[in-house]
């Protein structure tokens, strides 16, 4: 492996360190509930899920859950289902 691709991959493994660095502006999931597969979407500071309960309410535990998931990828503003400090650091494996 040349020395430019060894360089690319210390400088990932640090970027996927500060989770900080990175904000989505939108994506679309499948979300695998208890009793059915919802789409979870992220548009630009919106959320969305299939679930007839984010139907009623304008949101749900996929999206909450999804907040916790991404932490600090999502503006603070629009992770509204997590409680200050968690979900908010990267994922620990």
């Amino acid at each position: 492996m040349n020395s430019s691709m060894i360089n690319k991959i210390a400088k990932a493994k640090r970027y996927a360190e500060e989770p900080e660095r990175i904000q989505f502006t939108s994506f679309e999931a499948k979300f695998q509930g208890e009793n059915d597969v919802h789409t979870t979407r992220y548009d630009d500071g919106e959320w969305q899920c299939t679930c007839r309960f984010f139907h009623d309410w304008g949101d749900c535990c996929h999206t909450m859950a999804m907040q916790r998931v991404l932490g600090v990828t999502i503006p603070e503003a629009h992770r509204h289902g997590v409680l200050s400090g968690l979900g908010t650091g990267p994922l620990s494996h």
